[in-house]
């Protein structure tokens, strides 16, 4: 069942549970204004005891330099409390701002939530994360 946990006039983001997987599937811009809010969302599901995420970002027309800081802070917070992180997204927009970025090769990054939790979660998540270019 998707439950809303953020809706404001520039993004909504809902909470759903796949195969152990908790995803927030975000609608809207992820930016200098609406990063800080997703950050304190992933916070609260992670002092809730949640540990795995998939971040959907299939609805995410845009995605700024400060929404990729997010993900990066988000990623180091869900790393400490040895968590996985998997990223969705169905535009070529959108992944090429993780590309250019240099990012897209320290992400597993999936059409689809269906696609992402396919495989259970494992408890060496983001042990090595980030990942190196030579692991693509």
């Amino acid at each position: 069942m998707r439950t809303k946990i953020i809706q404001n006039d520039r993004m909504t983001v809902s909470c759903d549970v796949m195969n152990g997987w908790t995803v927030l599937r975000v609608e809207g811009d992820v930016d200098v204004h609406t990063s800080p809010m997703i950050r304190e969302a992933v916070i609260k599901l992670l002092d809730e005891g949640r540990r795995h995420f998939i971040l959907d970002l299939r609805l995410t027309p845009f995605l700024d330099s400060r929404g990729l800081g997010m993900i990066v802070a988000i990623t180091k917070r869900i790393r400490d409390h040895e968590g996985s992180l998997r990223i969705t997204c169905a535009g070529e927009r959108i992944l090429k701002v993780f590309k250019i970025s240099g990012l897209r090769a320290a992400y597993e990054v999936y059409d689809s939530p269906e696609a992402a939790s396919r495989r259970a979660p494992s408890s060496s998540g983001l042990e090595h994360w980030p990942r190196s270019k030579e692991a693509d």
